[in-house]
């Protein structure tokens, strides 16, 4: 059975929620999902002050385990129009996985959030497909085939290089029911992608 990891880091639960939202999109294919997150790198004291949310119940991933899976997406929040730290420093330690092409051929695909409606969701999302690229995985965005990231009636996330959300500065905003629609949608096409290619 096709295997899929979607693999987060959340500072305020939004790109959590966008994951798990991911996650039910991809297996209403008949895949096995996984959620996971990377290790927070920030100490606890500041974490806490900072009002980070740190109940997540997602296990830890490990660097080792991403060859088990045949797609990978990967969300996490943008700090100061890239990915932030903690989610570079996981994909920092897969220099090996890189030298013996561990993860070519694997499926990819990116979801973020930002404080902002410009706060650099798409260089965000670059930023996490270069590292996709450099695997030598297949990347899956959120096409328009998903038309709800086409209306501008609202503030509302979504791109085609991925599922989107906005937070704010805080935290307090949460993903929109568009949002989640869109996360779903990706989760649901990166699923069948993967089937395909691993059948």
């Amino acid at each position: 059975m096709t295997k899929v990891l979607v693999l987060y880091h959340s500072t305020y639960g939004d790109v959590e929620t966008l994951a798990h939202a991911v996650a039910e999109g991809a297996r209403g294919e008949n895949v096995d999902v996984v959620v996971k997150r990377v290790p927070e790198t920030v100490p606890e004291e500041v974490a806490k002050a900072s009002g980070y949310k740190l109940d997540q119940k997602a296990p830890i991933a490990t660097v080792d385990e991403l060859v088990d899976y045949d797609a990978i997406v990967v969300g996490v929040g943008t700090r100061y129009g890239r990915m932030a730290s903690q989610m570079a420093a996981f994909w920092d330690q897969t220099g090996s996985l890189w030298a013996q092409g561990k993860l070519i051929g694997k499926v990819g695909a990116s979801f973020t959030s930002t404080a902002t409606q410009h706060g650099g969701q798409e260089t965000t999302q670059f930023s996490i497909l270069t590292n996709l690229l450099h695997m030598g995985m297949t990347i899956v965005g959120l096409d328009y085939g998903f038309q709800e990231q086409m209306d501008n009636s609202s503030v509302r996330g979504g791109s085609p290089y991925g599922a989107s959300t906005i937070a704010g500065g805080d935290g307090s905003l949460q993903p929109t029911d568009p949002d989640l629609a869109g996360a779903r949608y990706l989760g649901a096409k990166v699923a069948r992608t993967a089937s395909k290619l691993s059948a």
